[in-house]
Parts: structure tokens; sequence; C-alpha cells
């Protein structure tokens, strides 16, 4: 949290950053010196959005900031500043274009991270003062949102089943939750071969790791993220293009596990268990094959018909223990489908739920506080692109229709009807550089899924 700071009494010595727009340049070049207002008219300042332009006194000194912004974009209004401006402290005027602070502060935060775990940070990011409240509010949500950064940038060789149970351990410790695991052949003991099935080809054992906290009195609240470190896409083996980026493919996990940080951090009023199935899906000579067909945990037989629709067959046997413990909400993140960036592009999460209510608390929440979702449909009739002529049904199919919806089906058999789901097929990686969405890793719909079950427990 180097990049804000709190206020101090007394503290007056920040440089004020003031925004503002096409609108309302006029009256913020009022505000200013005949010098000041020169330097800006020579330097071709305009207020475009993204730009900004530094004003000094007569000495030269730097005395103020003007940002352009985009009023439809709060959280960006200020994400470029942390690695553009000189290191300084800096606070955010009452002057021009109205913003609203936790989100100008949150965006400031967003933009400063840096993953330095292999190289030298390029630099101290420059400093935001805020309030103490204001720093209350966002400290979470940012160190939750690096969490999930430093977890999905951190390659797979650093970042194997081992290692993501030990950042629930962490997590476990932290806040005194217990944790527990089942490792390898502990799996197929316990009732968890789909999860060992992924994962036996890999040197590294596959395990489901589980975490229990709050009061037994408190509603219970499941929460599951897809865990594959690592995905070659098995005996159908992805392409070179395909494979290259799938030390990300354990988002959904990293999701999860700062979601359970953040609700323990509130001490919200809930029973959560965490669950994150953890596996490489590897090639060997042990490999799970085409064809195969496996016995489900929730005791459906599924017939093997792509290895590289991995990620539901670990989920499914996560969420039918999940389902066993009758919770009254079960939500899972996962890095599922290519399909979903197809239909809504990187920046969209893909929502289904098996409750309109509870989709559409969701989407009002992520709109609140700026963390869009989208929501797609349950569409069962569908469920027919699954059929196996010798199974239950399958884990994919022939036809690359709907490939997010017929995904989501597939998991959705292994919820209870009845029983409150909700799934987030989430990208989890920023393509390119943007001001507060630096290249790699990223969380997308954490912040709305936290907001929405601040809203259901608390009320």
């Amino acid at each position: 949290m180097s990049a804000l700071i709190e206020r101090q009494p007394g503290n007056r010595h920040s440089i004020a950053i003031e925004t503002t727009d096409a609108a309302h340049y006029a009256a913020s070049r009022r505000r200013l010196t005949a010098a000041q207002r020169r330097w800006l008219r020579d330097s071709g300042f305009e207020a475009a959005p993204g730009t900004f332009a530094l004003l000094a006194d007569p000495a030269g000194k730097l005395v103020r900031v003007l940002v352009g912004v985009d009023a439809h974009d709060p959280l960006g209004a200020l994400a470029a500043l942390p690695a553009s401006l000189p290191e300084a402290n800096y606070h955010l005027a009452s002057e021009g274009v109205p913003a609203d602070p936790i989100q100008a502060a949150l965006g400031w935060a967003l933009g400063a991270y840096q993953f330095a775990r292999y190289r030298q940070a390029k630099r101290a990011p420059a400093r935001l003062v805020v309030s103490a409240a204001e720093l209350q509010q966002l400290a979470p949500l940012v160190e939750a949102t690096n969490r999930v950064r430093d977890l999905v940038n951190t390659p797979t060789e650093d970042m194997g089943p081992k290692q993501l149970a030990d950042a629930v351990k962490q997590l476990g410790k932290t806040h005194k939750a217990k944790v527990r695991e089942w490792v390898g052949d502990e799996l197929l003991k316990a009732n968890f071969p789909t999860i060992h099935a992924v994962g036996r080809a890999s040197h590294r054992a596959p395990r489901l790791i589980e975490l229990n906290w709050g009061k037994s009195s408190h509603p219970k609240l499941v929460v599951v993220g897809k865990g594959v470190c690592f995905d070659t896409g098995g005996l159908n083996l992805k392409s070179s293009d395909g494979m290259r980026w799938m030390k990300k493919d354990m988002g959904g996990a990293a999701h999860a596990i700062a979601l359970a940080g953040l609700i323990m951090q509130a001490n919200l009023p809930v029973r959560l268990t965490l669950l994150i199935p953890a596996v490489e899906n590897s090639v060997a000579g042990n490999a799970m094959r085409p064809g195969e067909v496996i016995i489900t945990r929730a005791g459906h037989t599924v017939e093997i018909d792509n290895t590289d629709a991995e990620g539901r067959l670990v989920l499914c046997d996560a969420l039918a223990y999940g389902a066993e413990q009758k919770p009254e909400l079960i939500v899972d993140f996962a890095t599922l489908t290519g399909a979903a960036r197809v239909a809504l592009g990187p920046d969209l999460p893909a929502l289904f739920a098996n409750d309109q209510t509870l989709a559409t608390d969701v989407l009002a929440a992520g709109h609140a506080v700026n963390d869009p979702l989208w929501q797609l449909p349950l569409w069962r009739p569908y469920r027919r692109m699954l059929d196996s002529y010798l199974a239950d049904f399958a884990n994919a199919g022939p036809s690359r229709h709907a490939g997010a919806i017929t995904a989501a089906l597939y998991l959705e058999r292994f919820v209870p009807a009845g029983m409150p789901w909700l799934h987030l097929d989430t990208y989890a990686w920023n393509d390119g550089d943007r001001p507060g969405r630096p290249r790699g890793g990223e969380a997308m719909g954490l912040r709305a899924l936290f907001a929405f079950l601040q809203q259901r427990y608390r009320g």
C-alpha cells in the first residue's frame, strides 16, 4: 500500500491534483496564473482523458497537476499517475470535475502495482494522500487484487499445486482458519476421482485444499476456484500459442483465495469453506485419454471427449463435495473457456447463475463498484451438446458452439436443484498495459462478488 498514505494532522506538504475535462477546462484555467495558462497553451494540454499537465509556481516548484478525465471511467481517472508523476505526495483537490474519491484512489493504487519477484521494480510510485477511513476501506481491496495478480503472474515452477496450497495455508494462519488437503492417491481414497485423473500425469501430485472458517451458527458459504497451475491440454495437446500463457489457468483459484481473504478480513457473518482443486494437466504414460469414462464423486459417469476440457473436471468433484455441506450459496471462479472471451472479450467475465434474482444482485453490485460482469444463459437445451453414447454425459462435444454455456451446464449437473450457485468464467489477465491494469494477471469479478456478499450478509 505504499502508493496510498494516510493523511496526518498538519500534513500540508502534498501537491493538489485537479481533475478536468473539456466541459470544465475553462473553469480550471481561470484558477491559474497567467504564466501557468501560457504553459498549458504552449504544451498543448487540452484536458483529453488520460493526459496531464504539471504546473509550477514562480520559483519553479511543482504545485498542481491538471488531469484530463472521462466521467464514465472513475476508476481510471488517476490510474496512470503513480508511475508517471514525479515521486512525491499528492492529494485530490476539491475543485474540478466531481470525482468519487474512493474510486479515484482505488484506481491510483491499482495503477501503482508492479510485479517485482524476478526483477527490480522500475521506480517507486507517486503517493496519494487519503483519509484514514478511505485507507481502511481501500487497503483490503488493493491487497486482494494484488494477491490475484501475484499468484497469476508467478510462473508454474514457483506456483505449482504445492505452492498454491501454501498460499491457502498462509491465509488460514493469518485468519486462524482450519486447512487440510488431500494429495496424490489420497484423492482416490477420499473419492475425488476427476481431480486425480486430471493431475496424475504430472511429476507434482494433484491435491484438493480445503479451508474452513467462521461460526457454525452462520449461513454456509462455499467458494471454489479452479487451480490448474499449468495446462498443456493433456493428450489433446495445445498448440504453442495456446499453451504460452497457461500458467494463468489457476486464475480462478487466485480469485477464490483472494475473496476468502476479503471475507475473513471483513469478518462477514458466514461459515466459509474454500475449496481449491490444484493440478497440472500434463502429458505422460499415465495421462487420462480421450474416450475414458470416469465415475465422478457425484456418481455421474463422464466420458472424456477432450482432455483439454480439464477445468470442469477438477471443479465438478469440488462442487459436489461443497454441495454435500448443504451451503446457502456456492460460488466458483474459473478461467474456464476461450469461448467466453470470444463472446465477451477480455474485460468482461461471464456470469452464470441458477437463480435470476441472485444474478441481478451480483450484476448490480459489479456496476456499483466498477467491476463489470455480463450474464450468459444456462440454456438447458444445449445439454444435448454434451451427450455421450456410453456414459451419462461427456466433458465436451463435437460442436464449438456455445462453449462457455455448455461448460457451465456441465458444472450445473453437480449442484443440487434449488441450491443457489454462481459461476464466473473469468480471463484473469490483461493482454497489454493500460492505466490501472498492467499487463499480466488481473482480478476480474473479485470486487463485484465481494460487494455482493457484503450486501447479502450484512444487509
